[in-house]
């Protein structure tokens, strides 16, 4: 492909999207570039308090943990509060936990503040993608969840390359960086992103339609929907396992944390470096032919791990799972978008968010005790039958609910869709879905 080619295709990826996006795209590349917080954390509690390695586990942990409950929180606040105030409010609430972690030193005290900053950074998540979903025209929607994954990463690059820089002005100052960057996000929100909440219908008359009420318990209820979020679960595990039984797997082969360090950088340089060309290859895909395949892909790149022997090696492994990962997480956002109702889209993000953090809280704890017990060879086995599960779900369990056409969805389910598809709150707004999917 020559450098002509590739720039039209890098400006057809990033062209026709409305303003209002591409200020989101910016407040989140300012906050990710200043998330300082989670990347050193672990360093901060060890080196600079002297806390043991298993507080600091804990600690992150209890972040993650947070996560499980801010995602449904953020969810609902989303659809009954609005998208602007819920990703103002949660954008504050998280800079104020940055800040904070550089003046307290007591250990229940940075491990509360942890927890409370978990809610944060999770619940402002469904309005993000809420917001996404109102303002994209629904053919375009993929795209824009692959773009914002890509500022998303961006702005992580960025910020590990320049907090390990930074380092020489201590902790605390990247902490205070932190959250002066999420709080110009929060501004960015403020000033330039309008509220994208649909507006309550009307009848003939003017008057104002009550929508049926959605409650979380309502979602989960919606049968394609449960099962796009206990199969984006099982991928989720097994693109959490590696954090965790990587390393863990290169150390015990004698290999220098160094060459880990080399080999995990692997999966921002090619995000960064290959996220538009990935979408523009995965546009107008079936989503779910993207979904079975980013979980074969997980399953192949994971399940491999355990036949690495050199750094070299592992990092093919990496390169394999990223693939999955930068086909997966814009195509699962934009079919929750897909099945979600307009007024309930943010309780639909919530829950499918929910099932990320619930991932990241479960699945170290899970990878480290099977290192330890039946050893690593076990673990990427686990999970090569666990993403080739996740791919047999996708293919049979969602082939109707995401298939291409509004009229090849009413044709498959039959006359009567509710008790399939629908969530109880209304049917299912097919017409948003986008001709693929993305996150």
């Amino acid at each position: 492909m020559s450098i002509d080619s590739l720039r039209r295709s890098a400006r057809a990826t990033v062209s026709g999207l409305p303003q209002g996006f591409w200020w989101l795209w910016l407040s989140t590349l300012v906050n990710r570039t200043g998330a300082f917080v989670l990347t050193f954390l672990s360093l901060y509690l060890t080196v600079e308090l002297g806390h043991s390695a298993w507080f600091a586990g804990l600690v992150v942990a209890l972040h993650g943990l947070g996560g499980v409950a801010g995602s449904p929180l953020g969810g609902m606040l989303t659809d009954r509060w609005g998208r602007r105030p819920t990703m103002v409010s949660m954008h504050l609430a998280a800079a104020a936990c940055a800040a904070a972690l550089a003046v307290v030193t007591s250990a229940w005290a940075i491990a509360a503040v942890v927890l409370l900053m978990g809610v944060a950074m999770q619940a402002v998540r469904p309005s993000i993608n809420a917001t996404i979903a109102d303002m994209v025209p629904a053919h375009d929607v993929r795209r824009a969840y692959a773009l914002n994954y890509w500022a998303l990463n961006l702005g992580f690059a960025i910020a590990s390359i320049g907090g390990g820089a930074a380092m020489f002005l201590g902790y605390r100052t990247l902490f205070v960086v932190d959250a002066v960057a999420t709080t110009l996000c929060a501004l960015i929100v403020f000033l330039r992103l309008p509220e994208t909440r649909p507006e309550t219908p009307t009848d003939t008359a003017g008057e104002p339609v009550a929508e049926e009420r959605v409650s979380m318990l309502t979602v989960l209820r919606d049968a394609p929907f449960r099962t796009l979020v206990l199969l984006n679960l099982l991928v989720c595990l097994v693109f959490t396992a590696p954090w965790i039984g990587l390393p863990l797997t290169m150390a015990g082969q004698g290999l220098s944390p160094s060459s880990y360090g080399v080999v995990i950088a692997v999966n921002g340089i090619v995000i960064v470096g290959f996220q538009l060309l990935v979408n523009k290859l995965t546009d107008k895909r079936s989503p779910v032919v993207l979904l079975s395949l980013s979980a074969l892909l997980f399953a192949f790149g994971t399940g491999a791990t355990a036949l690495a022997g050199s750094p070299v090696a592992f990092a093919a492994t990496v390169i394999v799972w990223t693939i999955g990962e930068m086909i997966h997480v814009p195509t699962n956002a934009a079919a929750t978008a897909r099945l979600a109702p307009e007024h309930a889209r943010g309780r639909y993000q919530g829950v499918m968010g929910m099932s990320w953090a619930v991932a990241a809280f479960v699945a170290p704890i899970g990878a480290g005790a099977i290192v330890d017990g039946p050893g690593p060879d076990v673990l990427w086995a686990a999970c090569a039958a666990i993403g080739v599960a996740a791919a047999v779900g996708y293919s049979i369990r969602l082939r109707k609910a995401l298939c291409e056409e509004p009229e090849e969805a009413a044709a498959a389910a039959g006359p009567v869709r509710t008790e399939e598809a629908a969530p109880a709150a209304g049917p299912v707004k097919t017409e948003d879905a986008p001709s693929s999917v993305s996150a």
